[in-house]
């Protein structure tokens, strides 16, 4: 998946659970549409992306500025 976090080494990636949460798809919704899913990998899908959103990004500040 062209380095991409996936779902339990599905072929899933996490952003692709995000915009389907994101449109409105409940996660029974989700399941239902991948039945490789379940309901706890859309939990911890969300789980993983707000973590990233949660770091703090330090830009590095170019030598001699």
């Amino acid at each position: 998946m062209r380095g991409r976090a996936c779902v339990r080494g599905l072929r899933i990636t996490i952003s692709h659970v995000v915009q389907m949460v994101a449109s409105g798809m409940t996660p029974v919704d989700i399941v239902r549409e991948h039945p490789d899913l379940e309901t706890e990998d859309v939990r911890q899908a969300l789980g993983y992306a707000a973590a990233l959103a949660n770091e703090e990004i330090h830009p590095i500040t170019p030598v001699g500025a």
